[in-house]
């Protein structure tokens, strides 16, 4: 929801700036990213809403849930997102957060749906050709997608590399409409 993005960005822009500060937006980014999970289980979502669940109650419950390793300034975020009830945006916060960790990193985001598993060699490949081509850094996610019948479907950013055969089978049947 856009509104949750809104009233996140302020907190995924404090949780970079202390990140970055502390020369620490790895450990961050993990540690948000198992926070973001568990704030998106039904079960601990059930608790945030719950009324009767004191903030320190929720705080501790968090942060045994989280394990070990949250660094106290993270534990203090928790505190933070408690106190202003916006726990439940964990998972906006990590993705702004990751936004703001790829820009200042230099990396882009790229999803490649392919209709067959790709080998680690065609990944490879595929990964330098697309840093080539988009002077950047690639993190990539691959997803199998059998519905493109064969070939690849690449996302970076807004732009969009369609080569799969159902796409060219629609572009072929847009032509021929024409």
């Amino acid at each position: 929801m856009a509104e949750n993005v809104t009233i996140a960005r302020p907190y995924a822009d404090a949780a970079f700036e202390l990140a970055r500060g502390a020369g620490a937006l790895g450990p961050w980014s993990e540690a948000l990213d198992r926070l973001a999970a568990l704030a998106a289980d039904p079960q601990l979502r059930a608790c945030i809403a719950d009324p009767k669940l004191t903030d320190d109650q929720l705080i501790k419950l968090v942060l045994d849930l989280a394990g070990e390793g949250l660094s106290a300034e993270l534990q203090n975020f928790v505190r933070v997102l408690v106190a202003n009830e916006r726990l439940q945006l964990l998972p906006e916060i990590r993705d702004l957060f990751v936004q703001l960790k790829n820009e200042h990193e230099g990396v882009q985001e790229a999803q490649i749906a392919s209709a067959f598993p790709l080998d680690d060699a065609t990944l490879a490949n595929l990964k330098s050709d697309l840093e080539a081509r988009f002077k950047s850094r690639l993190d990539i996610q691959v997803s199998i997608d059998p519905e493109l019948i064969g070939g690849v479907r690449i996302a970076v950013g807004d732009e969009v590399i369609d080569a799969s055969v159902r796409g060219k089978l629609a572009n072929m049947a847009a032509a021929l409409k024409n």
